[in-house]
């Protein structure tokens, strides 16, 4: 298989910048969350479920909007989840200055936030979709892995830069909702960037019949070839978003100081771990040509030990190391598990398997964030012995389940005996 790239020259660095801007807000929201909910005085478990219904919708929504993809084209799909990011943003941080003006009580700010984050469930998950399958459609090989990879490091820089720039962002007169409002001045910035630099498109441009029918996300799951990689992706995307919605709380608790005055720290881990995803996915993954099969197995693997020192320590610097040592492997293993997926299937199947991605990055928000924060009040150390157990489950799964091992996963384009030796795993028939 080839290395073949077909991307403008300027969608893919529209398409970067679009995954970039998003993430720094979507990643800020969450690093000043904590502080927001202490200060207005919603409890910690609510603070945690306040993502979960837009993270529902989302799971539910992509694969629909995988379908609408394929029929309406990539470029109008991308705009329209920018639109629900910048209107979630904005409503959310109206609801949060209510809050903290006494306008509405605790618990009905929490309601009503809940309510108008959702908004961003079900358009923004179109956006997501889109960009990978626009990706997809585009590249093959080889090259698919490293512009996959591209964009889930431009999601890690965005998660620099968001919780970086976050708690300098607390100024009047809006206070700790003016965070919300920068960042979506930033979404308007990236919807304008649309318009002019990704081509107007109304089909994909792969040779896929134009009667053909969406395969539907059921079926996809169901794949022998590609299902392996959705249900490695749904453990690892889930011990994650346990790690991030819970090291606020950590933090905080572990300095012992006041919600606001742990901002920085918050920001500092965030900071950590993002850049240790990021030199996963654009050091480690170009210098060493991985393919999809390394990356999940180590991926898996350096998570799992970044997850026992955060569970062995009991101190900052610890939560630091470990937490940036689980964020190097999430950088290899996510684009990993979605570069694999996607060569895995059939030109006609690659909206469906982004759809699918997308869907998976919804569902892990879902569930785990709420019941890590649950543990985490009864026991500190639950949320990373869970975390370890899924992630030392699927480190095994990655290395004995055979659709993982294929050749067309394994060496996206036919390497050499060296270069066998350079991705570290054994040669194809071993």
């Amino acid at each position: 298989m080839g290395a073949r790239s077909d991307l403008d020259r300027y969608a893919f660095p529209c398409l970067l910048s679009v995954t970039f801007l998003t993430a720094i807000g979507n990643t800020g929201l969450i690093s000043v969350m904590p502080a927001i909910g202490r200060v207005i005085g919603i409890t910690d478990t609510l603070v945690a479920s306040i993502f979960s219904l837009s993270a529902l919708i989302w799971a539910i929504a992509s694969p629909g909007w995988a379908r609408v993809a394929d029929r309406r084209g990539r470029k109008p799909l991308i705009q329209l989840g920018l639109l629900g990011f910048i209107g979630s943003m904005i409503g959310c941080g109206l609801i949060v200055y209510g809050g903290l003006l006494g306008l509405m009580a605790p618990l009905v700010t929490f309601i009503v936030f809940f309510v108008v984050r959702s908004s961003y469930g079900l358009f923004g998950s179109a956006s997501a979709t889109a960009v990978q399958a626009y990706i997809a459609d585009r590249t093959e090989g080889l090259a698919r892995v490293r512009a996959l990879s591209g964009q889930a490091g431009a999601l890690s820089l965005g998660t620099i830069f968001g919780p970086a720039i976050a708690p300098f962002l607390i100024l009047p007169p809006f206070a700790l909702a003016t965070p919300m409002f920068v960042f979506s001045l930033a979404g308007c910035l990236a919807l304008v960037m649309t318009v002019w630099m990704i081509p107007r498109e109304t089909m994909p441009v792969r040779d896929v019949q134009l009667d053909a029918k969406p395969v539907p996300a059921g079926k996809l799951w169901r794949d022998p070839q590609v299902a392996p990689f959705f249900k490695y992706g749904i453990v690892l995307a889930s011990a994650q978003a346990m790690n991030l919605y819970t090291l606020g709380f950590v933090v905080i608790d572990r300095l012992g100081g006041q919600p606001i005055a742990a901002q920085k720290a918050v920001g500092t881990a965030m900071v950590g771990g993002a850049l240790a995803g990021l030199f996963a996915q654009w050091g480690l993954v170009n210098w060493l040509r991985l393919g999809p099969w390394a990356m999940v197995r180590w991926g898996a693997g350096l998570a799992f030990i970044g997850n026992a020192v955060m569970m062995l320590g009991s101190g900052y610097p610890s939560l630091l190391i470990g937490f940036s040592l689980a964020c190097l492997g999430y950088g290899l293993g996510r684009p990993g598990f979605s570069a694999g997926a996607s060569l895995a299937a059939g030109p006609g199947r690659q909206a469906g398997v982004a759809g699918v991605v997308s869907s998976i990055a919804g569902a892990s928000i879902v569930g785990p964030p709420i019941l890590s924060v649950l543990l985490y009040e009864s026991w500190a150390p639950a949320p990373f012995v869970l975390a370890c157990a899924g992630l030392f489950a699927v480190t095994l799964y990655s290395l004995v389940n055979p659709a993982l091992r294929n050749r067309g996963t394994m060496f996206p384009e036919g390497d050499n005996a060296s270069t066998n030796r350079a991705l570290c795993v054994d040669p194809p028939g071993s």
